[in-house]
């Protein structure tokens, strides 16, 4: 591990001597992908600094154990000595934790789809009150929501919900939300009290470059009509709403409906990239399945028939079954405080993938 650690470091000093060449400076192109380059390994050569640091420290400690006989001195080193391999080893973890395969998605914006499931009016109100959760999730971390496209299903019910969210790492930190949500509560409509079990799944896409997935036209059918329903009286007036039929080397046709601009370009525009990040994550799926075997373990695959988790309202619990850990107060939870399950997610994701890169 430090001999890869060395030679990151080193690296990171010759971008550096790159970056000031003067035939670096006057290409952007490459001045660019350099930088690029030296900001992905900077988080690795920070905490491989901070830990020689820490060598030293203890290597000029354990000398002056080894060197005084006065009792205050030797009391001193022996203090900064516990200090400095309980750094060490906290560091050393950290970095174990750095030299992992990074997924490249991390730092990408997010397309989250939401559909009812199982469970009819109620489900359609589980999924919207899904989309609220995540919405003021996004807006807690300041980041922007953007709805593509929404079916509404009974009085604030959601059939399906499309919406993008942008932001620093928003994949990174919404990745695990994948796969079937199950609440189990007694519906406002349910005069007898009794508790019904209702579902919705989510499926949470990376936003990808246009070049990243190739599109034929002829592959593609666009249906123009006007929008309905979600967004308001303004977006009636003109045939806006566009779909997109997508029939190439799939079983089944992809389609992608968005309505919620104005503009019959940019809703064009806002399909094409929901049906792009579609695509890519059928690929990236399969490639999965051919990896399995050697693929570092992860939390969940995202598919939509695993249920990751259950909503209890009369026990006032969330479990996510994915880590069979529990979580009370289910009204902040579903209000958009979701950091107690996602760092819980992301620490045993991180446990597993070292467990499986066999360097814990």
């Amino acid at each position: 591990m430090f001999d890869k650690l060395s030679s990151v470091a080193t690296r990171y000093e010759e971008l550096g001597e790159l970056m000031a060449r003067p035939e670096v400076v006057s290409n952007p192109t490459l001045l660019q992908q350099y930088a690029r380059e030296q900001r992905e390994l900077e988080d690795v050569v920070a905490a491989f600094r901070d830990y020689q640091q820490a060598q030293r420290a203890l290597a000029e400690a354990q000398a002056v154990l080894d060197e005084t006989s006065d009792g205050e001195l030797r009391e001193l080193a022996q203090e900064e000595i516990e200090l400095q391999r309980g750094r060490l080893g906290q560091l050393e973890q950290e970095l174990k934790l750095l030299l992992l395969p990074r997924d490249p998605n991390d730092s990408k914006d997010v397309i989250i789809e939401i559909r009812q499931g199982e469970g009819g009016d109620e489900a359609a109100l589980f999924a919207a009150d899904l989309f609220r959760m995540y919405t003021r999730f996004a807006e807690l971390r300041g980041w922007k929501v953007e709805v593509e496209n929404a079916v509404e299903n009974g009085p604030g019910g959601l059939k399906e919900v499309v919406f993008e969210i942008s932001g620093e790492g928003a994949y990174s930190v919404l990745k695990y939300e994948g796969g079937v949500h199950r609440v189990q509560r007694v519906p406002a409509t349910e005069a007898r009290g009794r508790i019904h079990t209702s579902t919705a799944t989510v499926a949470v896409l990376p936003e990808v470059e246009p070049t990243a997935v190739e599109i034929k036209n002829e592959d593609i059918r666009v249906d123009v009509f006007r929008s309905g329903g979600h967004g308001g009286q303004g977006v009636n007036t003109t045939d806006s709403a566009v779909r997109l039929v997508y029939r190439a080397g799939t079983p089944e046709e992809i389609v992608v409906t968005c309505q919620d601009g104005r503009s019959q370009l940019k809703n064009k525009e806002k399909a094409m990239t929901v049906l792009r990040a579609k695509l890519y994550a059928r690929e990236q799926e399969k490639k999965d399945r051919e990896l399995s075997s050697s693929r570092l373990a992860q939390v969940g695959t995202g598919e939509r028939a695993e249920k990751i988790r259950t909503y209890n309202f009369p026990q006032d619990r969330v479990t996510d079954h994915r880590i069979g850990q529990n979580f009370s107060n289910l009204p902040g939870i579903l209000d958009g405080n979701l950091d107690k399950i996602i760092d819980a997610l992301v620490i045993y994701d991180n446990a597993e993938r070292l467990k499986a890169s066999g360097i814990a």
